[in-house]
Parts: C-alpha cells; structure tokens; sequence
C-alpha cells in the first residue's frame, strides 16, 4: 500500500511540476503568495514529522486554501488543480531545505499524504469553481461556506484514510512476510487517525476554509491575519511535544532503576510496556489510555525497590496474592512521589488486584508481565506454554478477552520474546 501510496503521489507531483513549468504560473503574485505561507509552515514544523499527525499544521492549512481559492479581493483566480499541486511542493521543498540540512527532513508519508489530500481537494473544487457550476448550483452566500466546509471534511478523511492505510502496511513486520504474518487491523488504525482529527486536523480545516473565504473578500492581506493564531498554535504545540518527551524520558529512566538495581532482568519493563500498548490498540483503547497504560507497564516493577531481598529473577507472577498486592501499593506509592500523573499510579496499584475489580488497562499490564515472565528462559516453547497458562488463568487471575488480544499481537510478530536470564 505504501509504494502505490508513494508512487501515487510522485506521479502526480511530476504531472503538476511538468504542466506548470510548460504552461507557466498564472496569477504568479496569489501563488507566490500562498507558496510563501507553505514555506513558513514547513520551517515553523515541530520534529521530523514521524510521529506527530500533523507536523506542519500551518502549511497544511495554506495548502488547503490555496486547493480552495475561487476569488482573491472579488477578482475570479484561473489556476487549476496542476499548478495548486506544483506550488505546494515547491514552496514544501523550499521550507524543509533547513530541516534535511539537520537531519530532520519530513517524512515520506506526510509528504506524499499532503500531495494526496491537496489534489483531492483542488480536483473537488477548482474545476467546479472555474467551469461556474458552483455559483449555479449554491450561489456566493452561507451556502458556499458550506460547500467549502464539506469538503474540507471529505478531505481530512481522505486523509486520515491514507494515513491509516499506510500504518497498516507497515505493522507487517519484515521478518515475517511471506510467512504467515497478518498486519494491526485496519479498523483500530483508522478509529485513531479519526480521533486525532478532532485536535489539530481540525484547526487546520478551519483555518483553511477562513482563509480562503477572507482572501476572496478582502484580498492577500487577509493571510497573515489569519494564519498567525495556528502559527502560534503551531509553535505552542512544538513547546508541548518536547515537554511530553522529557516527560517520557523520564519515566523510561525511573522504569530502568529497578534493572540498574538487579532486581529485574535487563528489557523487562520495555517489552512488558510494548506488549501491553499493543494489546490496548488492540482492544480498542483511545490515544490517552494507551498513553497512561504504556507508562505504567514501564514502572509497574518499580514497587520491588522497597523490598530488603530481590524477588527471584524479578518475577512478581509466581508470589502469593497477598504479596503481589503489597508490591503494587508500594510502586503505586513511589510513583505518586515521582510527580507522575495519578491515572498511571492507579494501573500500578492495582496491577495485582483480582482481574473483575480492576480498570481495562490494569489487566492489560497484569496480562503482558505474566507472559513475559512465564515465557523468559523457556526456549522455543516458552511463548506457547506461557499463553497456555494464562488461557488456564482466566477464571481468576486474567481476563479471557484481554489474554485472547495479546495472543492475537503475538500472532502477528514484531515483539521480541523473552530471554533468558
């Protein structure tokens, strides 16, 4: 999916680059214009755009104007969706020159999505606009405005769809193409590309469709006026994903003190993290819960530097319950001293607790340490043989659906098994 995806938009973007060096650029001050408020989008960008949904908030915003001009000040534009497509490449490529000079260039899916999803929009509204069909059909009143805004919405699920589409190829893992290996369903993947639009996919639909509307009216002025509140969104949001790395570095160190210590083996928390965020994914959990659940498996040991004589290989699974449960109040207790946020103190407390009184995302960590643990140092069977005892424990201690989703993760590869040790 992702070199159709890929070759979809290269093609396209050597059509539009093509047509419009042949025919020249019409209205070459609009262009320059709404290509410059590209660039300063793609310069403004946060990160290297590989995990954010949206890096360039503001240059996709310009973007989308541009694909839906029709007037600028009252005067009928006459650029079509070729040169729409060819002006925010360029000005793309001019604006992400400083972050490929860096090493941060922007990643090939955001730039071949936003070649996608511009051409849709132009494809839907130019030829429309410029053949006069839609003043025929809606006139240039509220009507119009809505017509503007459908589209912006037909738009972002284009989006959102190509973005949920190309996830999807990349779950595969490499080592097991060809061999059986099914990818993450799409369904999930799609159900988070759409949550995340209503945050900055939204603003960005609705900066898009004010700007083009106000350029039609009052003209060029109107850009700057109306691009700096996302501008200084964009860079608000920049100040808040670093904060959010901290945050998470933080806690991948406070994670790793309990195996610096020796009291569990080295990779523990990480792969107990990684199981349990796949599992939630899974099962369906939003953004924000698999932000709490993959936070708390990192420090769900933590609560065993309390204790005066290491648990044996650090494995909590195979005490007795009242014991289990002392150390979760323990790792509970220190993660509130921490600072860490109360939600992921709660899923360490109750980490223990018998599985029909916990919270989902509890029984997700309780799921994925005890496979870890069952499985480490049991050779080639070990995986089997540790889901098999956890099938046999979902009368009391694990929940059959939770159990039955990680079975389905490890299915599909892409997480390391335990080693030895």
């Amino acid at each position: 999916m992702s070199v159709l995806v890929y070759g979809a938009a290269g093609i396209l973007t050597l059509l539009a680059l093509g047509w419009t060096l042949w025919h020249g650029v019409h209205e070459g001050g609009v262009a320059l214009a709404f290509g410059g408020l590209v660039a300063v989008g793609e310069l403004a960008r946060w990160g290297a755009g590989g995990s954010d949904r949206e890096p360039a908030p503001l240059g996709a915003a310009g973007a989308l104007a541009y694909a839906l001009l029709g007037e600028v000040g009252g005067r009928t534009t006459h650029h079509g969706v070729l040169q729409v497509i060819a002006v925010v490449v360029a000005a793309a490529l001019v604006g992400a020159v400083p972050h490929v000079a860096l090493g941060k260039g922007p990643a090939l899916d955001h730039v071949a999505r936003r070649v996608l999803t511009v051409g849709f929009a132009a494809a839907c509204f130019q030829p429309l606009y410029n053949a006069g069909k839609l003043e025929e059909w809606v006139g240039q009143g509220p009507a119009f405005a809505v017509v503007i805004a459908a589209l912006l919405v037909l738009t972002a699920l284009c989006d959102a769809v190509l973005a949920a589409a190309m996830a999807h190829a990349r779950t595969l893992p490499h080592s097991l193409k060809g061999m059986g290996g099914t990818p993450l369903p799409f369904g999930p993947i799609l159900r988070d590309e759409l949550r995340a639009m209503l945050g900055i996919g939204s603003a960005v639909c609705a900066t898009g469709a004010v700007m083009a509307l106000a350029v039609a009216v009052a003209g060029l002025w109107a850009l700057p006026v109306f691009s700096l509140p996302l501008l200084l969104t964009q860079l608000s949001f920049g100040r808040y994903a670093a904060v959010r790395t901290t945050y998470r570095q933080t806690i991948t160190s406070l994670a790793r003190s309990t195996e610096i210590a020796g009291y569990t083996p080295q990779g523990h928390a990480r792969r107990v993290a990684g199981l349990s965020r796949a599992v939630g994914r899974e099962l369906g959990l939003s953004e924000p819960d698999l932000a709490v659940l993959e936070y708390a498996a990192l420090m769900h040991d933590i609560g065993q530097l309390s204790l005066v004589d290491p648990v044996p290989a650090g494995a909590t699974a195979f005490l007795p319950d009242a014991e289990q449960r002392r150390i979760a109040l323990l790792g509970g207790a220190v993660v509130r001293q921490t600072g860490v946020k109360g939600d992921v103190a709660v899923v360490v407390e109750r980490q223990a607790d018998p599985y029909r009184e916990q919270p989902l995302t509890a029984r997700i960590v309780r799921a994925a340490n005890a496979y870890d643990e069952m499985a480490r140092g049991e050779g080639p069977t070990g995986p089997l043989n540790a889901l098999e005892r956890l099938r046999l424990g979902t009368g009391r201690d694990y929940q059959p659906e939770v159990v039955e989703a990680l079975a389905r993760v490890l299915a599909r590869g892409g997480h390391s098994l335990p080693s030895a040790g």
